[in-house]
């Protein structure tokens, strides 16, 4: 089965309302659902006869400050059975909880802490849901656009204490403007 019959089977056969739109490239296939239809989708997709996903390569996090659904979680996925590669996408806010997948791809475990750690998207009932990537006692999700550049705490080494020492930052900073588009230029107001 290549990429397009498979990308043309798994849109005929999955339910209309686990799928809010399928894309198909020369590099995969990309799907958009609702979070409270991943797992049933995931399930399908490494379950299936026709589909065989049965790795997960990574799940990753993009924050979109101006939408009201700011997150995207990503999960690229392969079948290597079929040589296809898909893409599965949903979104969530600060309050919606993802099911977490790793009853089914154990190494989602470790993923879907990354996307905590780093953006602050909840899983519900994550077997093991703390900080994989920052200090424990980090305030904040340091790959929110909202997140200050200078933090919110200094951490310096205070040689008469001989230790670690954090320290709150005094200093103000500007909210950041960020043009998706094309990121490395300076955005011009007027």
């Amino acid at each position: 089965m290549d990429n397009q019959s498979f990308f043309k089977y798994s849109w005929e056969t999955l339910p209309k309302k686990w799928v809010k739109k399928m894309e198909r490239s020369e590099h995969g296939n990309r799907s958009d659902t609702n979070s409270d239809y991943l797992f049933q989708l995931l399930c399908f997709l490494k379950f299936h006869t026709y589909t065989r996903v049965q790795v997960l390569i990574d799940i990753c996090g993009v924050d979109y400050p101006s939408r009201k659904r700011r997150f995207e979680v990503v999960y690229n996925l392969l079948s290597t059975r079929y040589n296809s590669r898909i893409r599965v996408q949903t979104s969530a806010d600060e309050v919606t909880r993802i099911f977490p997948v790793v009853s089914l791809f154990p190494s989602a475990g470790r993923w879907e802490r990354e996307v905590w750690d780093m953006f602050g998207v909840s899983f519900i009932n994550h077997p093991d849901l703390r900080r994989i990537l920052t200090d424990y006692g980090f305030e904040g999700h340091p790959l929110r656009k909202d997140l200050p550049l200078s933090g919110y705490v200094e951490v310096r080494y205070d040689d008469p204490e001989k230790r670690v020492v954090f320290e709150p930052i005094e200093m103000t900073q500007e909210f950041r403007y960020f043009d998706f588009a094309s990121p490395w230029e300076q955005r011009s107001d007027g």
